[in-house]
This record gives C-alpha cells, structure tokens and sequence, in this order.
C-alpha cells in the first residue's frame, strides 16, 4: 500500500476544533468547552481557540497551565494526554509573546487503594509485578503514595518513581513542563489557607457538595488526616481547632472501590499539614493556589468532579475557575487504557517505534473526538502525519488540511520559533517495515534510492534520519507479529526445486522484468502456477524459501514489487 493510499483516511480533516472564540463577556461557561461558545474569529488549530478564551480574561503572567495526575500506576499514554494539551496551548499562547508556566501535579498525597497488575521501570519497560518488590505496594495499601516504597528500589518513592517516568517522557517529546508534588505542596503550607477556609466554615463546604456527593452528610467534615500510628489516610476528623490549625481523629475503615482498607482504629491529633483536603475540594484548592489559568481534563471530569469544582471555587474559595477544555479520552487497541488492569502502552515504547513528531502529531488532533490508538495499525497513523507534513509544504489538494497544517506543524514538530523550510525525506511506514528485513545498511539504502524514496543529491544526514524510521518499523512488525515480521535472506539460500517449480520461477521472474507492480505479481504468481500444474501453495512456499529460506511470509507478490527489481529477478533465477 502506497503513503497516499494509507493516509487517505477521512480521519485527517478537518482538524478545526471551532469556528468561535470566547463570549463577548470574556468568561468561561460553567463546564461547556470554548468551542461550544460565540464569537467571531475561526481559527484551523484547536490551540488557538483556547488561547483566544485565556486571553480573553487579560490573566496576569505568567499564564498557569496545569494538569496532574494520582501516580496509580504506569505512567502511560493517557495519562500524558494532559501535559500535551496544555503543551500546545502553551506553545501558542508564547508564540504570542507570553510568559507561560506549564505545570503538572501528582497528587501524590492520595492513598494507594489498589495494587496495579503493571508497573514501568525506569526506562518506561512495562513489567509484571513478579520483577519487583510488589509486597512494598500491598503492604501499604491505603498510605500516600509518597509514603509507599518504590517497589525497584531505585527512587524515593513510588510517588517519585512516577513522577520521574512522567518528567522523562516529557524531556523526550521536549516538553518544558515543571512537575510538582501535592505532598510537597501541603508540607509547605501552600495548602493552609485553603484548608483554613474549608474547616472554617464546615456548614457551607457540606452545601456547596451535598448536590454532587451521596457521603457529605451532616457529620460530613472535608479533610483527611494521616494517621500517625499506621500511616494510612482516614476520613474520621472527630474535632477541629483553627487556632492551633489540628484536627482530632480516629483511624478507621477506607472503602476502596468495594474492598475494605482496614484502619487501625488510633485516636489522634494531626495539624493541617498532615492531611489531605478530599479531592473535590483539593482540585478548586490548587487552582488558587497556582494561580491557574487553564487546565484541560478528561470527559470523566466534566460531568462531576469539574462542576463540583466550579461551585466550590466560587462558593467556598471566592474565586473563579480557570478556563477549562475537556477532552475525549484515547482508547488502546479498542479498549480504555487502564494501569490496574495493565492496559497500557507507555510513550518509551511508542517512541521504539515511531518518531517523536509523529506522536506529537496524535496529541495535536482534534481533542473533541475520541481516538482508538490501535499499535497494529500504527502505520496509517504514521502515513497520516506523511500526509499532514506534505500539506505544511503545499503538497496536499486538502485546503482544511492544509490550514491546519501550516498553524500547527512548526508546534508538532517543536520549532515555532523557526518554522521548517525544506521538507524532511519520509520513507513510507510500510516500506520502511520491507526494509527492516534486511539486515544490511547498505542494501536498505540502495533499495530505498531504487524506488526513488531518496533523492539522489541528499546529503548523508538527511539519508541518515530517512532510514532511522526503518528500525523503527521493524520494532513495530515484531512487536505485532505482523506480514513484515520476516527476515530477507541476503544470500541465497541453498535450495533445489522439481523441474515445473524451476521453470515456473524462470517464467515469473521473465513477468517482473517486464516491470510489473506488486499487485500484478500477486496475481501473476496464481496463473504462473497453474499453466506449469505446480499447485499455488507449493509456488508460494518455493518463494518464501527463495527469499526468506522459510515456507511462509508476507504476501509475497507485493513483497516483491517493493523491492529492487534486479536483485528479485536475479533471485527468482536462483542466481546469486
């Protein structure tokens, strides 16, 4: 299949997030996305509409971009879907001439409520919990997870072991986010006014959440302290004191997601620095406490945690929330990505098979619209990155296309500063997967200048990039097993055949010669078998050997036509 044929998919336009900007009173709806709002510019990159509602309230600047994330398990693909968002709209907003603070939280205060089936060591490789230290995580079940071992034994915590995962995955794609521990936060005080303002006024918090949350009932209090005897979060505050800022507890009993975390049943004291706010009130909290100007969020937020967050903002802080944008959530060969359940796939990973731009260019899609990342069907996400690219260079007839293209293609491919004025040489995906085949370096080039992928004045850097992709379409086609998950024998294989195979392959190699394209090999290999009585699965397998010294392979007539005709000719004649 040709780049063109792959990337011909109506998924590639259009890329438009909206037609509008922000309402004429510069405020954000209640929950509702700044597409959904009136207003008058159109812009092709979904970035920009978001920039237009955040400048819309003339913030003061730095501009605070924020997402964060429970550090639950593997740092995985979804769980980067935030720091991307928030990336690009922050690239934008600079490429205005702001001043832009990126930050992403772990809220690492959280208790671990279950033990994940999959972790990612330190080089982002997903493991099982037989390789490492697992009784450090289920012995601790319901403890913070800056208070949880890192099961490797490599970081201060598992907390840290997570974030660290994330702050690599970020250095990998070049993206500046600054990452921050609720953990630390709260040690620090920055939570002490927040927590001041909850505990001071219990009656108005327990109004204010009542309509979201079936347990804020009248013995509700919003804070969860540390229990100082076992360590576990509890719910149980039995008293409260603002001027000396403790609260009195007993350590009982956690529900986690219908399992039972056991307390231990100590009565204590603990000041508001050692403890948590519950989630819905801690989110509002870090806003103020960032100062935070945008933070997109997945759509299970928009219907609770965001509207929830909105009320008690204005109705408990005094404050207005930040602009929000909620986004659909990635899907994993067709089913939702999950740390617990080891449905994961980590950027680490994706960046051994395809290049950083191209992933940048998946965050970079229309975040309104739900998106399958299906890793054996990775080449049409590849050829469709080709396509986006060739539009930013006025190659694609796709005017949304195109528009699209040339707003966000300096930000995917990290040089808004310094647009790209000469077009990269992209080897096809499924091309560079023929040639992950071969073993020799030499030969991948020549058969790449053979189909004329490589310009013959490219200069040795540019050759150099081109075939890098080979390797990674190789890691793609044994990772998935798939038709290019073969090895092209350079030397032929010590083979003879019966006299009708021999003349068959004389006769089929006569048809390649003549020029023919994979597709009409495919069909030739049928006929050339039945005019010399071979049956076709015994040609087939005569060419596998031939090729492969193996009896099966990719479908072999189209194998063929992808590579250089001389060498196939001469291989068919069973000449070395």
């Amino acid at each position: 299949m040709s780049a063109d044929d792959a990337s011909a998919a109506p998924d590639d336009s259009p890329h438009i997030l909206s037609e509008q900007t922000a309402p004429d009173d510069g405020e954000a709806g209640d929950g509702e996305d700044p597409a959904e709002e009136s207003a008058e510019a159109f812009h092709a990159f979904w970035a920009d509409v978001v920039a237009d509602e955040i400048e819309a309230r003339d913030p003061d600047e730095p501009i605070v971009i924020k997402g964060g994330v429970s550090p639950s398990g593997v740092a995985h693909l979804g769980n980067f879907n935030e720091i991307m968002r928030g990336y690009f709209v922050a690239e934008v907003l600079r490429d205005r001439g702001h001043e832009v603070r990126q930050v992403f939280t772990s809220d690492d205060r959280d208790p671990l409520r279950k033990v994940p089936r999959k972790l990612a060591n330190a080089d982002g490789d997903i493991v099982g919990l037989g390789e490492v230290d697992a009784g450090a995580l289920g012995r601790n079940l319901g403890k913070p997870y800056t208070e949880i071992p890192d099961p490797f034994g490599e970081a201060e915590s598992y907390a840290a072991h997570f974030a660290g995962l994330l702050k690599a995955d970020a250095d990998r794609l070049n993206v500046p986010v600054e990452m921050l521990s609720n953990t630390e936060l709260y040690a620090d005080g920055a939570f002490d006014d927040a927590i001041r303002t909850v505990l001071g006024d219990v009656e108005r918090v327990r109004e204010v959440l009542s309509p979201y949350q079936d347990k804020v009932d009248d013995e509700y209090v919003p804070f969860n302290p540390i229990c100082s005897a076992c360590g576990k979060v509890t719910e149980t505050v039995t008293g409260i004191d603002l001027e000396s800022e403790t609260v009195d507890y007993v350590c009982t009993d956690m529900d986690a997601g219908g399992n039972t975390i056991e307390g231990c049943g100590h009565e204590g004291t603990a000041t508001f620095r050692e403890g948590k706010l519950p989630w819905r009130l801690e989110w509002p909290a870090q806003w103020g406490v960032l100062g935070v100007d945008f933070e997109p969020f997945g759509k299970d937020h928009a219907e609770g945690s965001w509207p929830s967050g909105v009320d008690v903002a204005r109705n408990v802080f005094g404050e207005e929330p930040p602009v929000p944008m909620v986004y659909e959530w990635f899907t994993l060969n067709g089913d939702a990505f999950s740390s617990s359940e080891g449905n994961v796939v980590t950027v680490q990973e994706l960046l051994e098979l395809i290049e950083p731009e191209v992933l940048r260019y998946f965050f970079a899609l229309h975040p309104k619209k739900a998106r399958d990342l299906d890793v054996e069907r990775l080449d049409q996400l590849v050829a469709r990155f080709d396509r986006f690219e060739r539009a930013y260079f006025g190659e694609v007839d796709d005017p949304d296309l195109t528009a699209f293209a040339e707003r966000a293609y300096p930000f995917v491919v990290g040089r808004p500063d310094d647009p790209p004025t000469e077009k990269p040489i992209r080897l096809p995906y499924t091309f560079a997967a023929v040639l992950g085949m071969v073993d020799d370096p030499a030969f991948r080039e020549r058969l790449a200048r053979d189909e004329g992928h490589i310009p013959e004045d490219a200069d040795s850097d540019a050759v150099d990039a081109a075939l890098a992709r080979v390797e990674q379409a190789r890691n793609w086609a044994e990772r998935t097993a798939n038709e290019y998950d073969y090895r092209l024998q350079t030397d032929l294989p010590a083979v003879e055949f019966d006299e009708d195979v021999a003349a068959a392959l004389d006769d089929l190699a006569d048809f390649v010669a003549a020029g023919h394209d994979g597709e009409a090999i495919q069909g030739e290999i049928y006929e050339t078998a039945r005019d010399h009585g071979v049956e076709v699965s015994e040609f087939f397998a005569a060419g596998y050997r031939l090729f492969f010294d193996d009896t099966q392979g990719p479908r072999l007539g189209e194998f063929l036509g992808e590579l250089e005709r001389d060498y196939v000719v001469d291989r068919l004649r069973r000449e070395a």
